[in-house]
This record gives C-alpha cells, sequence and structure tokens, in this order.
C-alpha cells in the first residue's frame, strides 16, 4: 500500500506533537537533576526551536522510504 505525501505529512506532524510534548515533559524533569532552572515559556521556545528540523527530518525521511520501496517494487 503506497502512502500518500498528504498522509505522510500529517504522519511527520502528529510525530512531532507528541515529541515536542515529550520533550518539553522530559526536560522538566530532567533539567532540574542538572541545576539548569528554567520556566515553562524558556521549556516552550527551547522545544519550539527544533520542531521545524524534526517535522522536515521526519517528512523527508518518510519520502525517502517511500521513493525506494516504489523502486523496489518495478
Amino acid at each position: 500500500m503506497k502512502q500518500s505525501r498528504a498522509m505522510s505529512l500529517v504522519e511527520a506532524v502528529t510525530n512531532v506533537i507528541v515529541g515536542y510534548v515529550l520533550a518539553i515533559a522530559t526536560q522538566i524533569v530532567v533539567f532540574p537533576w542538572f541545576g539548569i532552572e528554567t520556566g515553562l515559556a524558556e521549556h516552550l521556545t527551547i522545544g519550539l526551536a527544533f520542531v521545524g528540523v524534526s517535522l522536515a527530518r521526519g517528512y523527508l525521511l518518510r519520502r525517502l522510504f517511500e521513493a525506494i520501496r516504489i523502486r523496489g517494487a518495478q
């Protein structure tokens, strides 16, 4: 079954959102262990800094593997 480009984007966005929420929760727990004290706004900003990169990475890798799958089927 072939995945459409739109569904690849939906999957990548969902992956990034779930990752973002987990990253924020992890930062809130782990940062204090290392003596890093930040507020919620900083945690959210740090997380947002990586959202675009994560979204692009997930989408491009999905498209790459889809292209490999299609070439292998020919």
